[in-house]
């Protein structure tokens, strides 16, 4: 029988608490902002015309898609290290490291230095403390899992708006200063605020189970990257990762090649990040009673549609159209990439399970925008990427509404399962 965590909490008010680690579990993905894209976004044109850097724009690009890819390599020690050490450790530790980081990298002074810099904020930020985020709530919540998911969804949707907001309020700031200002807030703020609030996933008692007989059944990493269906719904939520992160830095230019003007691509990103939210929480919901295989079938389906489709996008209502289709299937898949290892391989193994998704994740996201800006230049434009990442879709729907859903080990198969905790 497993032992448990030396910071566990006791059963009883678990579930209660697990919507503490819902909380947490959101502010902890918020906190990657520094290592993800969009919050290097804020920052990259002061990063630019910083003369101690003297980077140009291409050479930047490099150093960030180099970053990208060797900060994926964070994302396997550190889901073992989640799994042997418990949520509290890995948490404070990782935030702890990326808050250094980023004051640091406030200090750089060469090209080199910022690129090592740039690395471990990909590294500790983008993989690592990722991968703790979405393990929190797969470690916690059983029978109530994909409605939790939901919730963590949206709130992390509003978390990283807020941020937006702060970020747009610190734009005419040196970059140096408004990183010094998020390294501050992520060391001296959230590393405490996760030591005192998050624990590891709660004590079952022997007798208590959920859907299956206990942890001794939960599916090994080996194990999981056995099954085909770790491996459709890896390569659907990759897919996904690398076409938005393309569509997210080229959307401007592939509107205007569209037809459209500048002012599409704000109507766009607000359009979808609404919707989006809206899907976050609808598909908590509909996972509670519908196979998780299905709604990514579903899922799939309308991401194939929205790109097949975005060829036909001439008029304002059909961009409309295409948003609301983007925004469903990204809302859809996010709450699917937080839920699904958790629902189909147990949560013993869940930090190095879901170490290698995020690590594949993350590198389709590196690969996305020099995929899409080398199409382009080839073709003259986007569409023959888009197109046929239409089409993989296409497949990988069919793929996840027929791939078998993994079977727990023979001899628990045959024990009755008994009644779980409602968290």
């Amino acid at each position: 029988m497993p032992t448990a965590s030396p910071d566990s909490t006791p059963t009883r008010p678990h579930s209660i608490y697990g919507w503490v680690i819902v909380v947490m579990a959101a502010l902890a993905m918020v906190a990657t902002l520094p290592g993800r894209t969009h919050g290097l976004g804020m920052i990259t044109e002061r990063l630019l015309n910083d003369p101690v850097l003297g980077m140009n724009r291409e050479l930047f690009a490099d150093v960030n898609l180099w970053a990208t890819l060797l900060g994926a390599l964070f994302c396997l020690p550190c889901g073992w290290i989640l799994d042997k050490c418990g949520l509290r450790v890995a948490l404070t530790v990782v935030v702890a490291a990326l808050g250094l980081v980023v004051i640091t990298m406030t200090r750089a002074r060469g090209l080199m230095e910022f690129a090592i810099l740039i690395t471990l904020t990909r590294g500790f930020g983008q993989s690592a403390l990722s991968v703790i985020s979405i393990s929190m709530i797969g470690k916690w919540f059983r029978t109530r899992l994909p409605l939790a998911t939901g919730i963590y969804s949206a709130l992390v949707s509003i978390g990283f708006i807020l941020a937006f907001l702060w970020g747009r309020g610190q734009a005419e700031l040196a970059w140096r200063v408004q990183w010094e200002q998020l390294g501050q807030i992520l060391l001296f703020g959230m590393t405490p605020l996760f030591f005192l609030l998050v624990r590891s996933a709660p004590r079952l008692p022997a007798a208590v189970t959920c859907e299956f007989p206990g942890d001794d059944a939960d599916f090994t990493l080996r194990e999981t990257l056995a099954t085909p269906a770790f491996w459709v719904f890896a390569v659907a939520t990759s897919l996904y990762g690398l076409a938005s992160s393309g569509l997210s830095l080229f959307n401007e230019s592939l509107l205007v090649e569209r037809g459209f003007d500048k002012s599409a691509f704000y109507f766009l990103s607000m359009m979808t990040t609404g919707v989006g939210l809206a899907a976050n929480l609808v598909t908590g919901w509909v996972t509670t009673r519908v196979r998780i295989t299905t709604v990514a079938s579903v899922a799939m389906t309308v991401f194939s549609a929205a790109l097949l489709g975005l060829p036909f996008v001439k008029t304002q209502a059909a961009l409309v159209a295409y948003a609301i289709a983007m925004g469903c299937a990204g809302g859809m898949v996010t709450v699917l990439f937080f839920a699904v290892w958790a629902r189909l391989f147990g949560r013993t193994h869940l930090g190095s399970i879901q170490g290698v998704a995020q690590m594949l994740t993350v590198v389709a996201s590196a690969v996305g925008p020099k995929a899409f800006a080398r199409v382009k230049m080839s073709t003259g434009s986007y569409l023959p990427a888009i197109v046929t990442l239409g089409m993989i879709a296409a497949v990988l729907a069919v793929l996840a509404a027929i791939v078998p859903v993994p079977r727990r080990k023979p001899e628990f198969a045959a024990l009755p399962a008994l009644e779980c905790p409602q968290s």
